[in-house]
C-alpha cells in the first residue's frame, strides 16, 4: 500500500509541476513569446496530465513507403480488412460470453480484459517494459494507418506521440476531407491497417520468442546449467560466500540442474525428502566433534525435537544426529559443516556400509522443514544453505542462457523474452479492444465503413443506415464498458 501511494504521489507531483511551470512561463510577458515560439517549433503541447509532440518530418517517409509496390500493399491491406472483420465478430462473441458467464455466476478461467495498473498488478520492475511496449505497439499501429492512407491517396498531415499519465501512445493526423471522399472499401483498408499491424507484430514477436534459443546458440550455452542473474540483497545466499551474479549453478545436492525447470524440481524434491545425511566413520565423528562439555551430548531425545548441541550460533559448525549399529540411541555431534557434507550422501544407515569400518549416516539436527542443501556453483566450493528451500528459491533469479564469454550480457535473453511476451500480450489486447464497434475506437469507423459498403446498394436511405450504425456502436460501447467494469471489479475485489 505504501508503494502504491508513493507512485501516485510521484506521478501527480510530476504532472502538477509540469503544468504549473507551463502556466507560469506562458503568463510572464518577458518569456511568454519565446516560450510559445519554442513550443510551436518543437510541436510540444502541455495540458493537464498530458504531453503531446506533433511533427511533419515523417510525411515524406510515409509517402515513399506507401507508394512502394502498390499492388502488394493493396493485397496486404485488403488482408487486414478480412482479418479485422473476423476479429470484430470474435471479439464481440468473447466479450458477450464473458458477460453472460458472469451474470450466470459461471466460473471464468481466463479473464479476457485485465486492467494493467502500475503498482497494483504490474510490478514496478516491469514498468519500463510495459511503457516501451505500449509505445512500440502504438507507433506501429499508427504507422499502419498512415501507410494505408498514402496507398489510398489520402493526405497525411502529420504524426505525433503523447504521454497520458503513465501511458504512452501515438497518433496520425489524416486529412478528413480526403478520407471521406474515398470509397467505403478504401476507408476500410485505412481503418483496419492499425489492427492488422498489431496482429503482425504480435505474430513476429511470437516467432522471435520460439526461435530465440537457436538465435542465441552462438553466444549462450543451453541445457548444461543455469546462470545466476540476480541475488536478493541481505538474503540467505548473498554476501562474500554466497551466490554471485554470472555464476553457473549445476547441482543441488545430488540433483543435477540443467535448466530452470530442473532447479524448481530439485528444490521441490528436497522439500519432500524426510532425511538426507552424509556417511562419516565413527572415529572421524569423534575426532571432529566440537560439542561443549555442557551440551546435550548423547542422551536420547525426540527425533522431531530441534537440538543445538553446538550450544551457540556458529558460522562453521552444525549439530548433527546419528545412530550406531550397536545402539538405537540417538546421538548428537557438533561437526564442521563443510567437511561433514563433503562425505558421500545417504538416506539410510545401510547406505553407509563399508567393510571393516564403522560408519554412521549423520543428519542435521533441524526441524522437519529446514533442509541442508549443497548448491554447486561456478568454480568455488559448494554453497551450504540451511533453511527452507523456498527461501533459496525466492532469493535468486536464474536464466537458462549461460554466456560463453564474460563480455556477453547475462540479462539480454531475459530482456528479449520479456519484451516479446509483452508485445504478444499488449498487441493482442489492442486487437481485441480496437475492433469492438465502440465510440472513439477504430471499431467505430470500421463498422461505419462496413455498413456503408454492404448496405448502401440495398438500403439507399442514409438515415436508416445511420440508425443501424448507431445501434451497433451503442451495443459495442455498452458491451465494452460492462467488461471494463467487471474487470476492474475483479482486480480490486
Amino acid at each position: 500500500m505504501m508503494l502504491q501511494t508513493t507512485w501516485i504521489a510521484l506521478v501527480l507531483g510530476f504532472w502538477s509541476s509540469l503544468y504549473l511551470i507551463d502556466v507560469f512561463l506562458k503568463s510572464k510577458k518577458a518569456i511568454a513569446r519565446p516560450y510559445l515560439s519554442f513550443l510551436d517549433k518543437t510541436g510540444l503541447t502541455i495540458s493537464i496530465c498530458q504531453l503531446r509532440w506533433y511533427t511533419t518530418i515523417f510525411n515524406r517517409i510515409f509517402l515513399r513507403i506507401g507508394q512502394w509496390r502498390p499492388h502488394f500493399l493493396r493485397t496486404w491491406f485488403t488482408l487486414g480488412v478480412f482479418f479485422s472483420l473476423l476479429s470484430m465478430v470474435g471479439s464481440i462473441f468473447l466479450l458477450s460470453l464473458l458477460v453472460v458467464n458472469t451474470l450466470r455466476q459461471s466460473p471464468v478461467e481466463h479473464q479476457i480484459l485485465t486492467p494493467v495498473m502500475p503498482g497494483v498488478n504490474l510490478p514496478t520492475s516491469q514498468i519500463s517494459y510495459y511503457m516501451l511496449t505500449l509505445l512500440v505497439c502504438g507507433i506501429l499501429h499508427e504507422v499502419g494507418h498512415a501507410l494505408a492512407a498514402v496507398r489510398e491517396q489520402v493526405r497525411v498531415n502529420g504524426f505525433g506521440l503523447f504521454l497520458l499519465l503513465l501511458y504512452p501512445g501515438a497518433f496520425v493526423d489524416l486529412s478528413t476531407e480526403n478520407l471521406q471522399a474515398v470509397s467505403p472499401l478504401r476507408q476500410l483498408r485505412i481503418y483496419c491497417a492499425g489492427v492488422w499491424h498489431n496482429l503482425v507484430i504480435a505474430v513476429f514477436a511470437g516467432v522471435v520468442l520460439m526461435a530465440l534459443p537457436g538465435m542465441l546458440v552462438p553466444f549462450y550455452t543451453l541445457g548444461a546449467s543455469v546462470v545466476v542473474t540476480e541475488v536478493v540483497p541481505n538474503s540467505a545466499v548473498s554476501g562474500p560466500r554466497g551466490l554471485k551474479i554470472g555464476e553457473a549453478v549445476t547441482r543441488i545436492n545430488d540433483c543435477h540442474v540443467k535448466n530452470i525447470a530442473d532447479w524448481s524440481s530439485c528444490l521441490s524434491a528436497s522439500m519432500q525428502e524426510k532425511w538426507t545425511g552424509h556417511c562419516l566413520p565413527l572415529e572421524l565423528i569423534k575426532e571432529l566433534d566440537a560439542s561443549p562439555l555442557n551440551a546435550i551430548g548423547n542422551k536420547s531425545h525426540n527425533p522431531w525435537e530441534v537440538i543445538d548441541c553446538c550450544n551457540s550460533t556458529s558460522a562453521t559448525h552444525l549439530c548433527f544426529m546419528y545412530h550406531t549399529k550397536k545402539s538405537a540411541e540417538t546421538k548428537y555431534a557438533c561437526l564442521p559443516a563443510r567437511p561433514a557434507t563433503d562425505r558421500p550422501m545417504c538416506r539410510l544407515q545401510s547406505d553407509c556400509y563399508v567393510p571393516k569400518i564403522d560408519a554412521a549416516c549423520v543428519y542435521p539436527a533441524v526441524d522437519n522443514e529446514t533442509k541442508l542443501l549443497r548448491v554447486f556453483h561456478g568454480q568455488r566450493p559448494p554453497l551450504l544453505f540451511l533453511g527452507h528451500p523456498l527461501d533459496l528459491y525466492y532469493s535468486v533469479s536464474l536464466s537458462n542462457y549461460v554466456p560463453k564469454m564474460s563480455i556477453i550480457p547475462i540479462n539480454l535473453p531475459y530482456v528479449i523474452e520479456t519484451f516479446c511476451k509483452y508485445i504478444i500480450s499488449l498487441s493482442g489486447a489492442l486487437v481485441i479492444l480496437n475492433v469492438v464497434p465502440c465510440y472513439a475506437l477504430d471499431g467505430q469507423y470500421i463498422c461505419h465503413a462496413f455498413i456503408e459498403l454492404i448496405l448502401r446498394p440495398s438500403v439507399p436511405d442514409p438515415e436508416i443506415r445511420s440508425f443501424i450504425y448507431g445501434l451497433v456502436v451503442l451495443f459495442g460501447t455498452l458491451l465494452l464498458l460492462i467488461n471494463v467494469v467487471l474487470a476492474m471489479w475483479t482486480l480490486f475485489l
